[in-house]
């Protein structure tokens, strides 16, 4: 879809939402990198850190991240080019806790990322104010941003208390996130339960960093989804799990068979979504540095070149003739799983949108994972990633409103807009009726719906 198509269909978006007394909000952006074969063109990229309060009061939305995890960065794979994906973890409590910051740094091996959040448990704080300063200081500082400006760039700050404000030597975080503005971070705001001290300085931070304020349930609100073709899926990642063989030094083998324990230990939703994002992604059986059947199949590596003690121990008296029917056999078992898994996550991925649109339409599904996709795929455009469908979400706070004669938009947004949910499936060459609106309570649900492409 052309930028003039997207912004003609949210046009007519916005000017429906007018006559209903509300409005959308401002687009922001995200993308470029290569993909697994040498000479492969250019993909967009996106960046994104966790900046994430990990008190004792944060313990459902951790636990809830780590189930969705793999579902954020499954969809996010969806989008048009295929980007690369790089994420980032910025932990924080407080001084006297056990830690003040854990910084993951950016990185494209989600599987790493997925075992950081696993070891992530909500303890500390208890005096209010956390060191919400110095985790958005390290977030710009000390995480390995690129300095392209086709890069989509964005830092979550997910908490539910204010920054400490007397704190020596503490870069004020104002200060901070106009300096990653200045680098073209967008800085996004997701509030936790409902302290007021947190509200307008989640607010401000959202304000000045071109990004998007939003406030959840304490527990993160995510919603357990267990599609049809989970189980089959986790079958297919046992056998998949199956053909790996780790290679390198003995530190390298061992990350390698650490990441094949995790993901067999993965729950059934989380395998799924990430055989989706490995298959949408490249193709290999994880994320990171390959194992040595996808080495081969990239022709990253030569097995007449590999030295016994790279192998595991299992294959280092293995005459070379052997060791190559071995691979390639491992190669052709797992070229027929990937195939299976292709097909059952093109339809998990239709049932998960289904689903999507049944849980807005019943007032749900507008958690932790959701808003941060939101907030990816609306930013995104900006850098020329387009999604097959883009969720916008906004809730206002009186129905009443809804009966009003149509405002201005600077009259609507400070006050009276909290959230609508709207939905749009985008053909690629316009956005024609039906629009369908309902009310129930203090949402407002306008939906527009088109072909599938």
């Amino acid at each position: 879809m052309t930028t003039i198509h997207l912004r003609r269909a949210l046009l007519r978006l916005t000017a429906a939402l007018w006559a209903a007394g509300a409005a959308l909000p401002a687009q922001a952006a995200p993308l470029p990198d290569d993909l697994h074969k040498p000479g492969a063109a250019r993909r967009p990229r996106i960046e994104v850190a966790f900046v994430l309060d990990t008190t004792g009061s944060m313990s459902g939305l951790i636990d809830g991240a780590k189930r969705k995890i793999w579902q954020v960065a499954n969809q996010l794979a969806s989008g048009q080019p295929t980007p690369e994906i790089r994420m980032a973890l910025v932990a924080y409590r407080d001084r006297g806790d056990a830690y003040v910051t854990r910084v993951r740094d950016l990185t494209a091996d989600l599987d790493a990322v997925y075992a950081d959040l696993q070891q992530l448990a909500a303890d500390g704080g208890g005096d209010g104010p956390e060191a919400v300063n110095q985790a958005l200081h390290e977030a710009r500082t000390k995480l390995s941003w690129s300095d392209d400006g086709a890069v989509y760039r964005a830092i979550f700050l997910v908490g539910d208390a204010p920054p400490h404000t007397d704190y020596e030597q503490d870069v004020a975080y104002a200060a901070t996130v106009r300096m990653a503005r200045a680098q073209g971070i967008v800085i996004n705001t997701i509030q936790c339960g409902d302290q007021r001290e947190t509200t307008p300085v989640w607010q401000e931070i959202a304000e000045i960093g071109a990004g998007r304020y939003v406030a959840i349930r304490q527990d993160g609100g995510m919603l357990a989804m267990a599609a049809p073709q989970d189980a089959e899926l986790a079958s297919l990642n046992r056998a998949l799990a199956d053909t790996v063989i780790a290679w390198g030094s003995a530190g390298e083998q061992a990350e390698l068979e650490g990441k094949r324990r995790e993901a067999l230990a993965a729950p059934a939703p989380s395998s799924a979504d990430r055989l989706a994002f490995l298959a949408k992604t490249g193709g290999r059986v994880n994320a990171g540095r390959e194992d040595l059947v996808d080495a081969v199949k990239e022709g990253r590596a030569q097995l007449d070149a590999v030295k016994k003690d790279e192998l595991p121990p299992s294959l280092r008296e293995l005459a070379p003739a052997e060791l190559h029917a071995h691979v390639h056999a491992k190669l052709d078992e797992r070229t027929k799983l990937q195939e299976r898994v292709v097909r059952l996550s093109r339809e998990r991925d239709a049932w998960i949108r289904a689903e999507e649109q049944r849980l807005a339409a019943a007032g749900q599904g507008d958690g932790f994972d959701q808003q941060v996709l939101e907030a990816i795929r609306a930013q995104a455009a900006g850098k020329g990633i387009e999604f097959p469908e883009t969720v916008l979400s906004i809730r206002v706070s009186r129905p009443s409103l809804l009966r009003m004669p149509p405002p201005s938009l600077p009259a609507v947004l400070p006050a009276t807009v909290l959230w609508i949910s709207v939905k749009l499936a985008f053909s690629a060459l316009k956005i024609p009726p039906p629009v369908s609106a309902s009310l129930s309570e203090t949402v407002l649900r306008v939906s527009v719906s088109e072909p599938a492409l």
